[in-house]
């Protein structure tokens, strides 16, 4: 007499629980993270709240709503960057805290890896997403340069090159060109693959215009957000200078790659306004609104969003 067929056993929970486990961890690890960020900073939240307390509210508002915007506009750049269509809620909700998590992480390592585990969570392959998060920065890069140039003719004076030694660009030179002979192979086909996106994206409109337009919007509220505070606190600065000054400074920052371009950026925007004429007390001023509107007040929301994303598996 046989046997009759094993039925087959259901899961263990064990498997379910370390899923749920590690999602809990994480979203511990968020918070811990979110409050000893606030934690470690908070005067420089309160001296940022105190200066902005006697600032004009309609201007700081504009600021605000901007801030926001930003959130919208880079979902609309990162669905630009691939042809397939992503859930637009959650995109935005991702944005919301990438921009979180990138104050944790150097060189936007942050918000890269959290827009890199949602496209994967969307389905596409993990090349693929990489690829659309270059071809995303690289039209941010693009965008931001074009402005440069543009405000540049503009306001001519404004914008003072440093004197780059003979030395240091033979230096910059010959490393690239040892990297480039070393790392040939890879670089020749992540080139392949982001040139491929780039074709595939241009040949949808509407995808085409979802890139550049949110990309050049992205930027343009972020320059808004300067222009705004200085508005508010009264600097006595023509707009197109701020917006020279904060485009130069957030792109130098780059080179220095600070969570978030904290410290970095900082400094650079402070040197830039003040170079640019304004008072010292004036630039310190913008700078902490400008953080506190972009960083301090969304940070521990992001964060929080960001567990909340995590325990239900969109990243």
């Amino acid at each position: 007499m046989t046997a009759p067929p094993a039925t087959p056993t259901p899961p263990t929970s064990t498997a379910v629980g370390r899923r749920v486990s590690w999602q809990a961890g994480v979203s511990l690890l968020v918070m811990v993270c979110a409050g000893y960020l606030a934690h470690r900073h908070w005067p420089v939240i309160e001296a940022g709240a105190a200066r902005l307390a006697v600032a004009d509210r309609g201007w700081l508002l504009v600021a605000t709503v901007a801030t926001v915007a930003t959130w919208a506009c880079s979902a609309l750049a990162q669905q630009g960057a691939v042809s397939r269509s992503l859930p637009a809620r959650r995109l935005v909700a991702v944005q919301f805290a990438a921009s979180a998590a990138n104050h944790l992480l150097p060189a936007g390592l942050g918000a890269g890896a959290v827009n890199l585990r949602f496209l994967t969570r969307c389905g596409l392959p993990i090349a693929r997403s990489a690829t659309a998060l270059a071809v995303k920065a690289t039209a941010g890069t693009v965008v931001r340069g074009g402005l440069i140039a543009v405000l540049a003719l503009a306001c001519p004076g404004v914008l003072h090159v440093p004197h780059v030694s003979v030395t240091a660009v033979v230096v910059t030179v010959t490393v690239i060109a040892l990297a480039a002979v070393l790392l040939k192979g890879p670089l020749r086909r992540a080139l392949r693959a982001v040139l491929a996106d780039v074709r595939a994206v241009h040949e949808l409109p509407a995808r085409a215009a979802a890139l550049w337009g949110g990309s050049l919007a992205f930027a343009s509220l972020h320059t808004a957000v300067v222009i705004a505070v200085t508005q508010a606190v009264d600097l006595p600065l023509p707009p197109a200078q701020v917006a020279l000054a904060y485009l130069a400074a957030s792109s130098a920052a780059v080179l220095l790659p600070t969570p978030g371009g904290l410290g970095s950026l900082d400094a650079a925007l402070a040197l830039a306004l003040t170079l640019a004429g304004a008072p010292a007390g004036a630039a310190a001023s913008v700078v902490l609104g400008y953080r506190l509107l972009t960083v301090w007040l969304p940070l521990l929301p992001g964060l929080l969003a960001l567990g909340v994303l995590v325990r239900r598996r969109v990243v």
